[in-house]
């Protein structure tokens, strides 16, 4: 078996058009921990990974990411609490796959800068 390989991710990446806008909506909005911005770049700690918010470095890469997957323990609730903060939600929290113990629920939603967002929360039957 080899050692080379990956087991953790250290950071994740989000573009963004408007850096202080983006901070605003991270920290403000979702209530991350904001670590600290260097001109045009901004981190932020979840859990334990970084979150960047940068500017795109070239035109080719100016275009939204991948889904972050945000695991919350009660869904509907901070739905509701995002709700009242302004978020746009794509659509309501809903079940998405029985997975025997549990159930597996999300909800999409659109940050600052358009990329695509979504809360996921393992239900207890």
């Amino acid at each position: 078996m080899s050692t080379n390989r990956l087991t953790q991710i250290a950071q994740i990446s989000v573009h963004a058009g408007d850096i202080d806008r983006a901070v605003v909506f991270y920290r403000d909005t979702l209530g991350m921990k904001f670590l600290f911005q260097a001109g045009q770049v901004a981190f932020f700690d979840c859990g334990g990974i970084r979150l960047m918010l940068s500017l795109p470095e070239k035109a080719e890469f100016n275009h939204p990411g991948s889904v972050i997957y945000y695991k919350v323990d009660d869904i509907k609730s901070v739905y509701e609490t995002f709700m009242d903060r302004g978020v746009a939600f794509v659509g309501e929290p809903h079940q998405v796959a029985d997975m025997g113990r549990f159930d597996l629920w999300m909800a999409f939603f659109q940050d600052s800068e358009g990329n695509t967002l979504a809360l996921t929360s393992e239900v207890s039957k």
